[in-house]
Formats: C-alpha cells, structure tokens, sequence
C-alpha cells in the first residue's frame, strides 16, 4: 500500500487501496491444489488415450477398441483442449492470476463438446454400461472450476 501525504492524494490513496489484491483463505489453497493434481491426471489419461500402442489397443475388450479407433480428431482435439487448458486454469489460479477464468472456461467448453459427442453421438452408454459417473463427474467439476475461478476473481483473490 502506498501512503500519500495530503487532502488530494487521499483519493488515490482510496483507489489504490481497493485495486489491491485480497489474501485468500486457506480453502481456496486446498481446492486449487486438488483441481490442479485432479487436471493433471486429465493430461496423463489424454496422453494415455492419444499414444496407445497397438498392443495396449489390442488387449481391450472389441467395444473399446471401437471407441478408440472411431473417435474423430476433432473430439481428441476437445479432449486435449479441455485438460491442457484445465490444468493451466488450475496453475494460474495457484499463482493468483485472472488468466485462470478464462482457461477453465475455455476447458469447460471443450469438456461440453468432448462429452457432448461422447454421450449423445458415439454412445457411450451402449458399450460401457452403467460407467456414465466419471463423465458426469468431469462435466460438474469444470462447472465448479468456472465458477469457483469466478468466485476468486469477485473476492480479489486472483488479479
């Protein structure tokens, strides 16, 4: 905080004081870093899907390996999308910057495509049976991830 001496820098000085970026409590420390580790694993299972070998391929069962071989580039390309902008969402929210908001929006919004084909288009359901929670867990938790980054943002945690 800068201090000024005088009637008419008390308005700076007013200004200053309410730019100023707020400390954040401790849970915002502890949901960061689980959204950050949670993203991270994103990106290892991306990469896992994006580089299995046809060996690794060739042991799944003939529906998933369906599901490998039939999946568009641009529903990878979501995927990829979704968990690099995820984890770098979560990254610059750790180190406090409003970058994160629009990140997690961005991987939001490619989660919302990746599953929108996933679960409505290449039917997801038919071949996994009753697996439809991680899905549906990755979709809340980029919503939560948004607006939680929103939340950061209106409180003067991230600047």
């Amino acid at each position: 905080m800068i201090v000024l001496i005088g009637k008419n820098n008390l308005l700076i000085n007013l200004l200053i004081m309410t730019n100023s970026i707020k400390k954040p409590i401790i849970s915002f420390w502890i949901i960061s870093i689980i959204a950050f580790l949670w993203n991270l694993m994103g990106v290892m299972e991306y990469l896992n899907t994006a580089y299995i070998t046809e060996d690794a391929l060739d042991l799944l069962p003939k529906n998933e390996q369906d599901f490998y071989t039939n999946t568009p580039a641009w529903v990878t390309a979501a995927f990829a999308i979704a968990v690099f902008a995820g984890a770098l969402g979560c990254l610059t929210l750790l180190l406090r910057k409003k970058l994160a908001v629009s990140l997690l929006i961005l991987s939001m919004i490619a989660v919302f495509i990746q599953f929108g084909y996933v679960l409505f288009i290449q039917n997801y359901m038919e071949f996994t049976g009753s697996r439809i929670m991680m899905p549906l867990l990755i979709i809340i938790v980029a919503i939560f991830l948004v607006w939680y980054s929103k939340k950061a943002e209106k409180n003067s945690w991230i600047s």
